[in-house]
């Protein structure tokens, strides 16, 4: 499909999505007829208390998880019924990931684990570096590329994070809670780096529980007991540019 048909097109939609977990009198129902688009370039914060559903939700979308009933259209493709090989494929070479935890090796450099997902695609070790390194510098972190991520602090590992999401060139990055572990400094530096992405080009889908992370995308969607409640633009969007500013 052309990059035209494509921007005319959702990058993600999803019908009647269900999820079920279980089988007999013990399955438990976490989504219920979900159904929403997101469009190249979106910047969607998909909200909800615990247990609302909404990484139930992430969880299908970045493929890590498969929905019971419901269509799911990535890229214009019906990615529904692919089996899990499949949707590791998808996984690897078309999203981007940031977690709350970070899931960095420890006993690797900054560098290397920004090289992971490349090394992994079998691109050659000059072009991973060569790519890794112009991601790191992008989110600030090209005075730490030698560091072992034990020598960084909590914001400058969400920073790899985010870099290591960015360095296979992903349709889309899927950020769980990225401000959660860090301190209201650090997580504003967070969200002015995925707002300036955005401003990029890059199409961004925040998790999150909190209305002040939440405010920095352009849309939240908010999910309450497994149901779509509403899917708004941001009526007073925070800009992380000034909120950096006042915090330094």
């Amino acid at each position: 499909m052309s990059k035209q048909q494509l921007a005319n097109k959702p990058l993600i939609e999803v019908r009647d999505l269900i999820k079920d977990y279980g089988e007999g009198e013990l399955i438990t129902k976490v989504l219920f007829g979900v159904s929403f688009q997101v469009f190249q370039g979106d910047f969607v914060a998909i909200m909800g208390p615990s247990g609302s559903g909404k990484s139930t939700l992430m969880h299908i979308l970045g493929f890590l998880d498969k929905a019971t009933g419901g269509q799911y259209l990535f890229e214009g493709h019906n990615v529904t019924g692919l089996d899990d090989d499949a949707l590791a494929i998808m996984r690897n070479q078309r999203i981007g990931f940031v977690f709350q935890s970070f899931n960095l090796l420890p006993r690797t450099t900054v560098l290397e684990n920004v090289m992971l997902p490349l090394v992994y695609a079998r691109n050659k070790k000059v072009d991973a570096v060569k790519a890794a390194t112009a991601v790191l510098e992008s989110v600030g972190l090209g005075h730490r590329l030698d560091y072992y991520t034990n020598q960084i602090s909590g914001g400058e590992k969400q920073r790899v994070a985010i870099a290591r999401a960015l360095v296979n060139q992903p349709a889309v990055i899927f950020a769980d809670e990225p401000t959660g572990n860090l301190d209201s400094k650090s997580g504003i530096q967070i969200m002015r780096i995925l707002q300036d992405l955005n401003e990029q080009g890059n199409t961004i889908i925040l998790v999150t529980h909190e209305t002040s992370t939440g405010e920095h995308a352009k849309r939240i969607i908010r999910i309450k007991d497994g149901k779509l409640e509403s899917d708004k633009p941001v009526a007073k969007r925070r800009l992380a540019k000034n909120e950096d500013t006042l915090a330094k």
